[in-house]
């Protein structure tokens, strides 16, 4: 498949516990995992149906309706579609098998990924879960191809044997590429979890695999360069954006690891605050502002009435309400009740903590006690001031 091919983008998927997500959508719920899409792939979703359509598909089949060509691009981003979610599956069984919390399946610009909640625990474990994916990938690409060599005995007609034929190939590459030994592809797990067991360190590993990917995306980097300045214009920026991820995405895995070794075992009761500044729920708003928040300068606070935790109150709030309404309206008015995003418990690890805060965009979290009462102030200032002064002084390699 040459031609327009290489014009179009390349599919491949990106595992990992990475930070790359918009805004997405949650599509349905399949053996238990979510499945969503970011906004990003609709980007994606269109670049494929009309480089099927007017590129690769005109190339091989020729002389066919304009229309039959877009239903074929159509047909053939569906396909691309089911094909990335069956290679993510895939994956999360395996993950799931092995007691790793898988959180969902999300499809972005540069393919899916399985979002994983923690690391594998084990080098066989790892293992297993990154060659699914693209196994998954061959056996589904040889469905296809048989399904094609079966069609050829029907009436079904040239264009759904092209895109039969279409799904089989670009599965073969999916899983071909999702194979190379750089870091976070399902090669650069597997790269991983034999380095893993070999030296039988999991930071080691990461910071080899990772180094790796990262070199692997420059090389990315500089094949687009050449292909834009050759005249393959489309084709040379598609590369050198996933050149950038890459890189990107390999050096933050390995520093996300990092912090979850540094904080891994440590409860939040060791770095939150205890006896924090509360208010009360009579508290007028116009007193919250001049008195709490100019004096201590903090986004969030406690709501506590006779000992009893009642939620938090924070400033962003008070922008949706008048100045001039300010004095009349009380902290009660616009508390926010204890829920799993801004509450936590005190015995909480601290990797979960951070999660949470993340999950939430809380830079401030209520910790309360097992009677449910407030035992302290978790914030991510304090959180990162530990991490950086643990690393420094246990940091060996």
């Amino acid at each position: 498949m040459g031609g327009e091919l290489k014009r179009s983008p390349p599919m491949f998927n990106i595992d990992g516990d990475v930070a790359m997500f918009g805004k997405s959508v949650r599509l349905f719920k399949l053996l238990g995992f979510s499945v969503k899409i970011d906004i990003s792939w609709l980007i994606l979703a269109l670049l494929i149906t009309w480089s099927l359509a007017k590129g690769l598909f005109p190339t091989y089949f020729e002389n066919l309706p304009t229309a039959t060509y877009w239903w074929m691009g159509v047909a053939g981003a569906i396909g691309l579609f089911f094909s990335i979610v069956f290679h993510e599956l895939s994956h999360s069984l395996v993950a799931r098998n092995y007691g790793i919390p898988i959180r969902g399946i999300t499809l972005f610009i540069f393919g899916g990924v399985a979002e994983m909640h923690e690391e594998p625990q084990t080098p066989k474990s790892e293992l297993l879960m990154a060659i699914a994916g693209p196994i998954s990938s061959l056996v589904l690409g040889g469905v296809f191809y048989g399904v094609h060599l079966i069609g050829k005995h029907t009436m079904w007609g040239e264009p759904v044997h092209g895109v039969l034929i279409y799904l089989a190939i670009i599965n073969l590459i999916l899983a071909g590429f999702n194979m190379l030994p750089a870091f976070p592809l399902d090669g650069g797990r597997v790269l991983r979890s034999i380095l893993w067991s070999w030296k039988d360190s999991l930071r080691w590993a990461t910071r080899i695999s990772s180094q790796i990917g990262s070199a692997f995306g420059v090389i990315l980097i500089i094949l687009g360069a050449i292909n834009f300045f050759s005249g393959n214009v489309i084709g040379g920026v598609w590369w050198f954006l996933i050149g950038l991820f890459m890189r990107s995405a390999s050096q933050m895995s390995y520093q996300q690891l990092i912090i979850r070794k540094a904080l891994e075992g440590e409860t939040i009761e060791r770095f939150m605050k205890k006896n924090p500044v509360t208010v009360p729920p009579s508290l007028s708003l116009y007193e919250l502002v001049e008195n709490f928040i100019y004096k201590y300068h903090f986004k969030t606070f406690p709501v506590v009435k006779q000992a009893e935790l009642l939620g938090c109150v924070k400033s962003k709030r008070l922008k949706e309400i008048p100045r001039e309404e300010w004095k009349k309206q009380t902290v009660g008015d616009i508390v926010e009740k204890c829920s799993a995003d801004n509450t936590i418990a005190v015995d909480t690890d601290a990797v979960k903590a951070l999660s949470a805060m993340k999950r939430s965009s809380n830079s401030r979290i209520m910790v309360v006690d097992k009677n449910n009462k407030l035992a302290g102030i978790l914030s991510l200032k304090d959180l990162m001031e530990f991490l950086s002064l643990k690393i420094e002084l246990e940091d060996k390699d």
